[in-house]
């Protein structure tokens, strides 16, 4: 891997307090296309944008080249923080004058980097940001990844169905967009199948990096509710299903695509035994020959299991090169026209078809904690 910085973006990125790598094998000449990484790499959430720019850069090495031109990744970490975000996005859109941007892991970042992306007439693909805001009355933005209001709406059936939940309390990640608005859809469709208001027995907050949840946990356990509701970061989530069985809960815990992360089962341990999640994509049950390829090629160069998201960190990237290919242009607006026009495209986490409101129509994946690994349960279309 070769680093690239010029002098400019070294000091845009020092005023704003970001930090770059750039990546490429083109020694920096004019034919190359500029593909920017908009993601967490350290705070709260580095873990999960490090998963991404997995899939991502195994992408670029498997791709590096498009129209007889270089592709170079521009990776600008976020600091998993909204205003750091913003700043990122600058660098991205005014410095580096990217073709086109992917990320960011977590729906308030790529909100707040959306409008930058939209200013500078730059589309952005986001991976697994899935808040409906994140492309709402924005031409600039897409994604790859299924949406909050399908991923509430099936969570809480199957709570409803399959788990034979009654009585479910509800633990949001307050300072969160995406806890706070799955939260709200899981609610609205679980009122609606158990026909009571009062099936929701208990709703509790706590803001992104608390520690301790005793407070929270002990109201809800005079509730004795059947399931649990808690949609939020990896690491939070772990320690309160954690907190939760030392309490003497036995509740079944239900999530969010953001449990997906090797560091919920490292955080849990054996206290996430049995938890259950919904997501983008197994690694135990491949959907296509890309999904074939994709594992195969990940498990050789990490030597570990990929994420969910890596996956569509992966896809992400080929969406981008198959819009280039078919605008045969890498000019921004060209690529941001030919988004609009992707229909079936075979990525590793299924068919990807970017709808009239720029997202993605995909399937919904039910996994578990087994024996200390993710398990796949079931796979709901929407």
């Amino acid at each position: 891997m070769k680093k690239i910085v010029s002098a400019l973006t070294l000091a845009a990125a020092l005023v704003a307090g970001v930090s770059i790598v750039s990546c490429s094998s083109s020694g920096g000449d004019s034919d190359v296309i500029k593909i920017g990484v908009f993601e967490p790499l350290t705070g709260a959430n580095g873990a999960g944008g490090a998963d991404e720019y997995d899939g991502i850069k195994l992408a670029h090495k498997l791709n590096p080249t498009i129209l007889g031109k270089k592709i170079q990744l521009v990776a600008v970490d976020n600091k998993s923080d909204k205003v750091e975000a913003a700043n990122a996005a600058t660098v991205l859109a005014q410095k580096e004058k990217v073709n086109a941007v992917i990320g960011s892991w977590g729906s308030s970042l790529s909100m707040s980097g959306g409008p930058i992306f939209a200013e500078a007439k730059i589309p952005a693909v986001a991976v697994s940001a899935t808040n409906p805001n994140v492309t709402k009355g924005n031409e600039y933005y897409f994604r790859v990844c299924f949406l909050d209001p399908f991923q509430g709406t099936v969570g809480a059936a199957y709570a409803f169905n399959v788990l034979k939940a009654r009585k479910v309390a509800i633990i949001r990640e307050v300072s969160n967009d995406y806890s706070v608005g799955l939260a709200k859809f899981f609610v609205d469709q679980f009122v609606k199948l158990s026909g009571d208001e009062k099936s929701i027995v208990a709703t509790s907050d706590y803001n992104t990096g608390d520690q301790d949840f005793s407070a929270q946990l002990t109201n809800i356990k005079q509730f004795e509710p059947d399931a649990i509701f808690a949609p939020g970061n990896y690491t939070e989530s772990a320690l309160i299903i954690k907190q939760a069985r030392a309490l003497g809960i036995k509740a079944q815990f239900i999530g969010g695509d953001t449990w997906d992360a090797a560091t919920f089962l490292e955080v849990g341990g054996a206290a996430v035994e049995g938890a259950t999640f919904s997501t983008f994509f197994a690694n135990d049950v491949p959907i296509n020959k890309t999904s074939e390829v994709f594992l195969k090629a990940f498990r050789e160069e990490f030597k570990k299991e990929p994420a969910a998201v890596s996956a569509l960190g992966y896809d992400a990237y080929m969406v981008i090169l198959d819009a280039i290919t078919r605008a045969k242009s890498a000019e921004p607006q060209k690529i941001r026209d030919a988004l609009t026009q992707t229909k079936d495209f075979e990525g590793s986490a299924g068919s990807i078809t970017i709808n009239a409101e720029r997202n993605a129509d995909k399937d919904a994946v039910f996994k578990t904690v087994k024996d200390g690994k993710f398990v796949f349960l079931t796979t709901v279309k929407p």
